[in-house]
């Protein structure tokens, strides 16, 4: 692990450094972009350019702009480099993640756009990526998500990433502190800030070939856990019209009462009461004393900014005008045992089981407990427990999302990622699928080896073909495999999953694969993740 961390620093160290103002007009005009907020000068890598580090806020989010809305960026007739990566925001120590070995600060509001150096009068869809980590780490930083290789092979497209604060500075509940009246936003403020990028995003777009009317928000777990709940937050059909989540979904949310509850934990611990006490804390010190909520900083559900209940929004038709496509992985926890071992993973199962099991009924434990006992069977390094925490999570959420988003009136397509690591106790987790999506299966931290390369591209191609037209289906001219692949549309009766096996990329009904257990675990989806 220590060898990875030493390549990952020397390969990222170039994209890092201090963008700066440019003060003269030495600089390659064929590479600038004019903006709002100033005119962005970028690098050309390939036959791309890229444009790293741009802020999209008027205010950083620090000193007394800390725990509060991020500030809309202002005009602004300066040139800037935009060479770099921004800060990426302050986290703690994660060897799962690269976020964290990179230069970090507060004042981390940036984002990335590529666009293909060709000239293109045509306006090109836009993908915007919202990266995961369970809103406590990750960043765009990583080498799996920059958008240089994919844009190369997708010249069509512009593609953009973005940052936003993370844990204790994105998802504290503060307004019951004796002085949070004006933190009335602390709790979903990781959210806002997804927000305002999005609004840059529309109104900065055009200038970079990118069609601001054709938006496709893209993310995978914490990142597809925010592309689901950003469709019920008020006013943002303005800025996307489709959605792909992968490996996440509104379940991974809080109410008021479990986020009030960790703060108090979390002021108790450090011996605080007031919010004037939090900012006198610098931001090490505040990372370091919040690791009490690790798990725990998550989007609440406040009747305010989010609905008290996301899965009825859907089913009350508040997205049916945003077209969705969404999915998992066949072992998302193998995630789990292949980075604490066999016995820390069945330990972290069992904790999960037990905390959950204290929700249910007698009837439903029952349940429960025999999906577990059966599932614990398939294999000893990957218990029931797992198979059932897998379950709460990711599977049934995402059946739930497609089911609700479909009786709402709105499109929906389902998929089931099903290739497999070489690395001992992977098999198919969590995270597996970035590399082959942005075109970076050089890294095989995950995957430990590069898939099918015409499968990788045929699904690329389907996430595209989604992206321009709300439908991924391919025909056989299009398709890189040269085979015509029809997704059907998720339905109530046939509930149609696309199985991206590595040789064979097919639609299957759902209950035919039994990927989740209608019975024993789709009823878990009404008491959330936590």
């Amino acid at each position: 692990m220590a060898e990875w961390r030493d390549i990952a620093r020397e390969r990222m160290s170039a994209l890092y450094g201090e963008n700066k103002k440019i003060t003269n007009d030495r600089y390659d005009k064929s590479l600038a972009v004019k903006c709002v907020n100033g005119t962005f000068v970028g690098k050309k890598e390939e036959n791309v350019i890229a444009f790293r580090g741009i802020p999209f806020v008027g205010k950083q989010p620090v000193g007394e702009y800390r725990w509060k809305a991020p500030v809309k960026f202002t005009k602004d007739d300066g040139v800037y480099e935009a060479y770099f990566f921004g800060k990426v925001p302050p986290q703690g120590e994660d060897l799962r993640q690269i976020g964290s070995l990179y230069p970090s600060s507060e004042e981390c509001l940036h984002l990335n756009v590529w666009k293909s150096a060709e000239d293109s009068t045509d306006k090109k869809p836009v993908i915007v990526w919202i990266h995961g980590g369970a809103y406590e780490v990750g960043s765009t930083a990583e080498p799996r998500e920059d958008g240089t290789a994919y844009v190369n092979e997708n010249p069509d497209i512009v593609f953009a990433s973005i940052e936003y604060r993370l844990g204790v500075f994105g998802f504290i509940h503060m307004s019951h502190l004796p002085d949070g009246a004006d933190y009335q936003d602390a709790q979903n403020l990781g959210l806002m800030d997804q927000m305002m990028a999005l609004k840059w995003i529309h109104e900065n777009i055009a200038f970079f070939g990118g069609d601001p009317d054709n938006v496709t928000i893209i993310g995978e777990s914490a990142g597809a856990a925010s592309v689901c709940l950003l469709p019920l937050v008020e006013g943002s059909h303005a800025y996307f019209k489709r959605a792909i989540a992968q490996s996440g979904s509104v379940s991974v949310t809080r109410t008021t009462e479990d986020a009030v509850a960790c703060t108090n934990e979390f002021m108790k611990s450090i011996g605080c009461k007031t919010v004037a006490e939090l900012q006198k804390m610098n931001t090490e010190e505040l990372l370091k004393a919040s690791e009490i909520m690790s798990m725990q900083m998550f989007p609440e559900r406040d009747g305010k900014y989010l609905p008290i209940d996301p899965y009825e929004a859907y089913k009350n038709g508040a997205a049916k005008d945003i077209d969705f496509l969404q999915g998992c992985d066949k072992d998302e926890l193998c995630y789990v045992v292949s980075a604490e071992g066999v016995e820390m993973a069945h330990v972290f199962g069992a904790q999960g089981k037990a905390k959950k099991m204290t929700e249910l009924t007698d009837e439903e434990k029952i349940l429960v407990d025999d999906y577990c006992k059966e599932a614990n069977s398939e294999k000893p390094e990957y218990s029931g427990e797992l198979r059932l925490l897998e379950q709460i999570a990711f599977v049934a959420p995402m059946f739930r999302m497609s089911e609700n988003q479909t009786i709402g009136g709105g499109k929906s397509y389902s998929y089931f990622f099903t290739p497999e690591s070489s690395l001992p106790l992977m098999r198919c987790a969590h995270t597996i699928e970035i590399a082959v999506v942005f075109n970076h299966q050089e890294e095989t931290l995950i995957s430990g080896r590069k898939f099918d390369e015409t499968f990788a591209k045929t699904l690329r191609r389907m996430w595209i073909q989604f992206a321009k037209t709300g439908d991924p289906s391919l025909t056989a001219d299009i398709s890189p495999d040269g085979k015509e692949h029809i997704w059907p549309r998720y339905d109530l009766n046939n509930k149609w999953t696309m199985i991206f096996d590595e040789f064979n990329i097919h639609p299957e009904k759902a209950t035919e694969r039994n990927i989740v257990d209608w019975d024993r675990t789709y009823f878990l989806t009404k008491y959330y993740f936590i």
